[in-house]
């Protein structure tokens, strides 16, 4: 009997540690445009990337894909999907768009339109899972050393008001929304979070995003 127990015993302690240290296969899908796809950072900087090295660390193994390019707007990133061949559903889906948009002087209204369209198709991409879908804020790039001779207050303003636009659209569809404007905006006091082409944040900023980011990975599992 007491052999019995013994061998009763493992076998439960080796389901637990089992458990315990399962590794979790996910699949994600990285919408966006510059600060998406790295733009001045080497690849394994890319704030995507950096998020699959740290969740890596917690047995979950996310395997990315990446649609994004420097300078898209809102409806460019739309055609940049419609000609991307996709394999979904996706286990993830995040969004960052909308810089452009504001730094070519579009419509806010016209990006209401065109960013809601866009949250539609990550929301259908993530089998329509929106707990598996978030939203990433559009950061202050009126801060950097690029836009030192430019209205930097008119800047702010129209990266609040179109952040805005997001955090509403987010919030009417139930869709997590990732602040990381207050972060790019602390660049005086930390300007080794500023990318060499003085415009895009470096490796080092995108690792404070990944923080704000993970919890939503390691609290869902």
């Amino acid at each position: 009997m007491k052999v019995f127990q013994k061998f009763a015993i493992l076998i439960i302690a080796f389901s637990f540690f089992g458990c315990k240290n399962k590794i979790s296969k996910q699949s994600f899908l990285a919408l966006g445009d510059s600060y998406t796809i790295g733009e001045s950072v080497e690849e394994d900087q890319r704030w995507p990337l950096q998020l699959v090295y740290e969740l890596k660390k917690n047995n979950i193994v996310l395997s990315p894909t990446i649609i994004a390019k420097t300078g898209w707007t809102t409806d460019e990133l739309k055609e940049g999907i419609n000609q991307a061949p996709l394999n979904f559903p996706y286990d993830w889906v995040s969004l960052l768009i909308g810089v452009n948009n504001q730094y070519r002087g579009k419509s806010i209204e016209e990006f209401k339109g065109e960013f809601e369209n866009l949250l539609e198709q990550a929301i259908v991409f993530s089998g329509n899972n929106k707990a598996r879908v978030f939203v990433v804020s559009i950061p202050d790039w009126g801060v950097m050393p690029f836009a030192i001779n430019q209205n930097q207050e008119k800047i702010a303003t129209e990266i609040d008001n179109f952040n805005q636009a997001i955090y509403e659209i987010c919030v009417s569809n139930d869709i997590k929304f990732v602040d990381v404007t207050p972060i790019s905006r602390q660049v005086l006091e930390h300007p080794e979070w500023i990318a060499e082409d003085g415009l895009h944040p470096s490796g080092e900023q995108y690792k404070e995003w990944v923080k704000e980011i993970l919890p939503l990975f390691l609290n869902f599992n």
